[in-house]
């Protein structure tokens, strides 16, 4: 079953953002990833929910997408997400 991991974000300091914008990419494909949304900014259309810019993407199978969080080489990259951004990830399973 594929999963998908949501992130809901706000860049706080985009030319500390930008080496992770240029790393990311490998490490999603390693992990059999690819991108549904990329950084995209919503139309809310309603409930009180107020995301900046939107990142899906899509794992063929779960355990692809927690080895992809779980990976020791990306740690370094998500604390430049983590000091540059204001973000909200959520992990989803989709549909069989």
């Amino acid at each position: 079953m594929k999963a998908y991991l949501v992130l809901d974000f706000s860049i706080n300091n985009f030319d500390g953002f930008r080496s992770y914008i240029a790393e990311i990419p490998a490490f999603i494909a390693r992990h059999q990833g690819k991108y549904i949304v990329r950084g995209v900014e919503p139309t809310i259309i309603e409930g009180d929910w107020k995301p900046e810019r939107m990142v899906i993407l899509e794992f063929p199978e779960r355990e692809k997408a927690e080895a992809f969080l779980g990976d020791p080489e990306i740690l370094d990259l998500f604390k430049v997400r983590h000091d540059t951004t204001t973000s909200k990830l959520v992990l989803v399973d989709g549909c069989t």
